[in-house]
């Protein structure tokens, strides 16, 4: 007889602090889980405990799913139901890709529109992110590296761009890239953003995307590292 069945890694990281949630609550606290990196891609997704959460039936549970369907986080199968969504190898080098594309152009505006609280906001995450590597966190690595970009790019103002760049680093945040980087790899990273950061505050657009497109070469090169036999990802073999 099977045992008893183990609990979802994201029911216990579920926030809800009053029953009856509306949709969109149910939907950005469902996103918020699955970017903070707690709840790893293959995880289930009780449909009926996820309701319970929140104090609402099944029917804004499964349509916050469907929105996170269609951003990539999540996936459903027949008879399997919901899980967090889970990329091949070959996915997840090919969103570095478009990450590198969509940060480049998003650079190359944002230089020109920066202004001193850009400058501001850019040193003060640069920082946060040597702090995090002093101290050994890796999550607060993982977050200050991604706000470090955002702040970059930022000033740029071209929205629809942004979303793209967003919505292709959110599908990423579940297998937590960055968490499997060696400390050595992470201070060169850092060395990197210290570059993009000085090019940054200089207003010089050639030299930041040379420095962008060297860290993002680096980038790729370290999801060598990523474990395979995880259950993170998907077997593309």
């Amino acid at each position: 007889m099977a045992g008893p069945r183990k609990r979802s890694a994201l029911i216990a990281r579920l926030v809800s602090d009053q029953p009856g949630g509306s949709q969109a609550a149910i939907l950005d606290e469902l996103r918020r889980c699955l970017l903070d990196g707690d709840v790893p891609p293959g995880t289930e997704i009780p449909l009926d405990a996820v309701a319970q959460v929140f104090g609402v039936s099944r029917i804004p549970v499964r349509e916050a799913l469907k929105t996170l369907i269609g951003e990539g986080l999540v996936e459903h199968q027949p008879n399997l139901g919901y899980q967090v969504a889970r990329l091949t190898l070959h996915e997840l080098h090919e969103l570095y890709v478009v990450r590198e594309v969509l940060e480049v152009a998003a650079l190359t505006a944002a230089v020109a529109a920066a202004g001193e609280q850009d400058d501001q906001e850019a040193t003060a995450t640069h920082e946060a992110l040597g702090q995090a590597i002093a101290a050994h966190d890796v999550r607060g690595y993982h977050r200050n590296s991604r706000r470090f970009h955002l702040a970059l790019v930022r000033p740029c103002g071209m929205h629809r761009l942004l979303a793209m760049l967003e919505s292709a680093w959110n599908t990423t945040e579940p297998v937590q890239p960055m968490a499997h980087v060696s400390d050595g790899a992470k201070a060169e990273m850092h060395r990197d953003h210290e570059e993009m950061l000085s090019a940054f505050l200089a207003r010089d657009v050639d030299r930041l995307v040379t420095a962008a497109r060297a860290h993002h070469d680096r980038l790729r090169a370290s999801l060598a590292a990523l474990p395979r036999d995880t259950g993170l990802f998907v077997d593309s073999e």
